[in-house]
């Protein structure tokens, strides 16, 4: 299915809308989707990531896009990214990693 076709699952008229990936490259995919969201009338959106690319011309995508922040988590280092972009806030996942390296340990 192309990007054009893309329809909102549900009514988000005058609700906050949350996309959620894994990994995201350029973020074109994405920018289309907060688009089409927003022409549905949600209120904001935001947009969460796994593993970020951030290639091209995401950084200045995600500047001037319509979703309010793209957070992702630190699998992949970002400093150098968001000192160009105050929308891209980093979630630590360290303490998840760790709990779970504790816990496949400890089962053996």
């Amino acid at each position: 299915m192309g990007v054009n076709r893309m329809i909102p699952v549900g009514d988000v008229e005058d609700q906050v809308a949350i996309l959620v990936d894994d990994v995201t490259d350029t973020c074109s995919t994405k920018y289309c989707a907060a688009v089409k969201l927003l022409y549905a009338r949600a209120t904001k959106v935001y947009a969460i990531f796994t593993h970020e690319i951030f290639s091209g011309p995401a950084i200045s995508g995600i500047y001037n896009a319509a979703s309010e922040a793209v957070d992702d988590t630190n699998t992949i280092p970002q400093e150098d990214k968001m000192k160009h972009c105050s929308k891209i806030p980093v979630i630590d996942i360290s303490v998840v990693l760790a709990e779970t390296i504790q816990r496949a340990d400890s089962s053996k």
